[in-house]
């Protein structure tokens, strides 16, 4: 779970253009940043590194995971005995193949996307691995067959 929540305050009008540019190109350098806000290079470099100490961004390679030769990838949705949810979040990110974990309403109540290299990987996953840890309930299995949209550009909730 997140550490800390942002607030509007935290993040005023140059902090979200740099997240916008940052979220079209993350290897755009400070200099480029500057020019395209208006701003100095030095106002660049101590935002960004705000941003990134804050925990508000991370600046990371997004890669296809079928195109680094997994070969199956998808999502599980998970019921959990609610008591035992502290637990079960805990284990469940401890699993490497598991890329995200949330804890969701509705009809179940964590939602996980899981990458693996092969059908025995995802069944160690399944078998081995998630269905022995304690307050899982049951799992439901939905597998990417293709990615028709991912997107990662979505600025801010205060553009």
């Amino acid at each position: 779970m997140r550490k800390n929540t942002v607030s509007k305050e935290k993040l005023d009008k140059v902090d979200c253009n740099l997240i916008r540019l940052l979220q079209k190109d993350g290897r755009m350098p400070n200099t480029g940043l500057a020019n395209e806000l208006g701003v100095s290079e030095y106002t660049v470099r101590n935002r960004l590194k705000r941003l990134i100490d804050d925990g508000i961004i991370r600046i990371v390679a997004v890669a296809s995971p079928i195109d680094l030769g997994f070969e199956i990838a998808g999502n599980l949705k998970i019921r959990i005995d609610i008591k035992k949810t502290y637990d079960v979040l805990e284990n469940l990110k401890k699993i490497d193949s598991l890329i995200w974990v949330a804890l969701t309403t509705g009809g179940t109540d964590v939602d996980a996307d899981f990458i693996v290299r092969s059908l025995k990987e995802f069944q160690d996953l399944i078998f081995k691995k998630i269905s022995k840890i304690d307050g899982i309930l049951s799992t439901e299995t939905s597998l990417l067959v293709d990615l028709v949209k991912d997107k990662n550009d979505w600025g801010t909730a205060w553009d």
